[in-house]
């Protein structure tokens, strides 16, 4: 899968120098000229990685650091700094913002690269290393962020007997499942959801879904409805003629293995009064709905 750069760089010049080298390298990449532009771009187009130029013609490249920070939706994408300033002070103003990297000009682009590809890796190392959504961590950050608002509502989606799958089939069976349920759950979040709407993948047979309270109980029932229709195609056929997975169990019986199924737990500030995130990643783990 292609990484998305958002090279954010107001020297027409350099700009397509970068955009030709990177492309070259395999990345997809996007250009904005402007603090303002780049700030749009990075909200609609959701890169894995930003180069972003200090010296711009409308904002400071650091106030576009700073609104990056502030807005949920660009919070996580990592930002490495490209600038003229090579003072002591100026690196740590940098650094302030969130950035992960700070280079000069002029720079060797072979660094460049090299430093773009260990943010890449370091950025990469915290999202679940399947389907490719924010882990355990981030899944948790995020969580702790909620309980912070004064409305909130979050989906935990349970896969029930996905170890028991995971023995029969094998594990790139197992991974298969995985990714169709997360490709399930970002297009209900793009259909149904709202912009800030977040969805993670803390455990292997968890997945999580951040939403305001006037969304869960839609993208509930639809999640539902929709998994629950796939989930008997990732047997073969004459399992899912029989609707059942029969094998060897003890003194030569035969067991039979009942098919994966989803189980959610729909929670909002007004069900309990969670006073820590771990008491919410509890409830999220054991819904009362099966």
């Amino acid at each position: 899968m292609k990484h998305t750069l958002l090279i954010v760089e107001d020297d027409l010049d350099t700009a397509e120098m970068l955009r030709v080298y990177f492309e070259a390298q395999g990345y997809r990449v996007i250009i904005a000229h402007n603090g303002k532009t780049g700030l749009a771009k990075c909200r609609a187009a959701n890169p894995d990685l930003i180069l972003l130029d200090v010296r711009l013609p409308d904002k400071d490249g650091f106030e576009v650091g700073q609104a990056l920070q502030a807005d949920v939706r660009t919070s996580r994408v990592p930002v490495i700094f490209v600038t003229e300033r090579r003072e002591r002070d100026d690196r740590i103003a940098g650094l302030k913002p969130g950035a992960i990297d700070y280079i000069t000009k002029p720079f060797d682009v072979q660094e460049l690269r090299l430093r773009v590809r260990n943010a890449l890796r370091r950025a990469g190392s915290q999202n679940n290393p399947v389907t490719g959504l924010p882990g355990e961590k981030l899944t948790t950050d995020r969580l702790s962020l909620m309980l912070e608002r004064e409305s909130w509502a979050v989906l935990g989606i349970n896969i029930i007997e996905l170890d028991k799958f995971n023995e029969i089939y094998g594990f790139v069976a197992r991974d298969d499942v995985l990714r169709a349920i997360a490709l399930t759950l970002t297009s209900a979040i793009d259909e149904l959801g709202t912009i800030d709407d977040f969805v993670g993948h803390p455990a292997e047979n968890q997945f999580v879904i951040i939403t305001v309270p006037g969304k869960s109980t839609e993208l509930s029932a639809q999640i539902e409805e929709r998994l629950k229709q796939a989930m008997n195609y990732f047997y073969p056929i004459h399992d899912r003629e029989a609707g059942y997975v029969r094998r060897g169990g003890k003194d030569g019986e035969k067991e039979k293995v009942p098919f994966m199924r989803i189980s959610i737990s729909a929670l909002s500030q007004k069900d309990d009064a969670f006073t820590n995130v771990d008491a919410l990643k509890y409830a999220l783990s054991h819904p009362v709905k099966t």
